[in-house]
């Protein structure tokens, strides 16, 4: 065997085992599920067929075009509410602490929650805007109110409050590596200029960091839209998003069909919004070359 083909047989053998895993763990239920999308539900069974009667009840039925704009708009507010936070800290970690070993540990504190059971964190907040909780007693303690105030929970308030503690470790990360990867030296020449501190953030500081903060945007508005958790425990009557929906038709209806062309518009949906972030940034990337 010539020494090419050796290297070719090698780079077959090396891609073989990440190519099967990918096609099994990923392509293949994405498949499957775009496959169920056309059946149709006789109840109890699902009927193979090619028919698109459960994407047409999708665009006829003004129900899903309410929960989708909802999950879209509650997911949008946990990013910019994640952003507002994720930013200043990280600036602060970044330009403001001296000691590396300080800044590691500073860091390592903002994104251990990840560590922690996602439906802990989400029950803590629960705990915490509860008619018996802690921000409530603190008020009832400090005289502003003289009983429980009922607004802090189950709304879409409640929602966006958890769900920004819960995804703001996705924002801080992106963006506090292009706030490291701007080199020191431009922030120098521009004081050497003589322009003054916001004059530099605003024209070195925050446009170098537009891809990380493309990147934490697309991270956080993602995981948020497909959240069902949050909208269980924290949310109201009137704040179900569509993962909630999506779980209510492979679980409680049965109608996987239904269920399946939920997740493919959804799917189809985070797909457009990763693709035009990434569009963005790459024009971004090449105004600022």
């Amino acid at each position: 065997m010539s020494q090419s083909r050796r290297r070719l047989f090698g780079f077959a053998a090396l891609f073989a085992g990440p190519a099967v895993w990918w096609g099994t763990v990923l392509l293949a239920p994405y498949a499957i599920m775009f496959m169920i999308s056309f059946y149709s539900k006789q109840f109890p069974f699902m009927i193979p067929d090619f028919q698109f009667g459960n994407y047409i009840h999708l665009v006829s039925d003004p129900q899903y075009y309410l929960v989708l704009s909802r999950s879209l708009k509650i997911a949008f507010f946990v990013s910019v509410v994640a952003f507002f936070l994720s930013y200043p800290l990280t600036y602060f970690m970044v330009f403001k602490v001296k000691s590396p070993r300080v800044r590691l540990l500073l860091y390592v504190a903002t994104i251990i929650p990840l560590w922690v059971s996602y439906l802990l964190r989400a029950y803590t907040w629960k705990t915490i805007l509860g008619t018996e909780g802690i921000l409530n007693s603190f008020l009832i303690w400090i005289g502003i109110v003289d009983e429980p105030i009922q607004l802090f929970l189950y709304n879409q308030f409640a929602m966006v409050i958890t769900m920004a503690y819960i995804f703001t470790p996705f924002m801080v990360m992106p963006i506090y590596a292009a706030l490291e990867k701007i080199p020191r030296s431009l922030l120098e020449a521009s004081k050497d200029l003589g322009i003054g501190k916001f004059g530099t953030f605003f024209r070195i500081t925050l446009p170098l960091t537009i891809p990380g903060i493309l990147a934490g945007f697309t991270f956080t508005f993602c995981l948020a839209a497909g959240d069902f958790i949050s909208p269980q425990l924290v949310g109201g009557p009137y704040s179900n998003m569509i993962a909630n929906v999506v779980a209510t038709q492979y679980g409680i209806a049965n109608d996987w069909p239904m269920g399946s062309a939920l997740s493919m518009v959804m799917l189809f949906i985070v797909l457009g919004i990763i693709t035009l972030s990434d569009k963005f940034e790459r024009i971004g990337r090449l105004n600022l070359g």
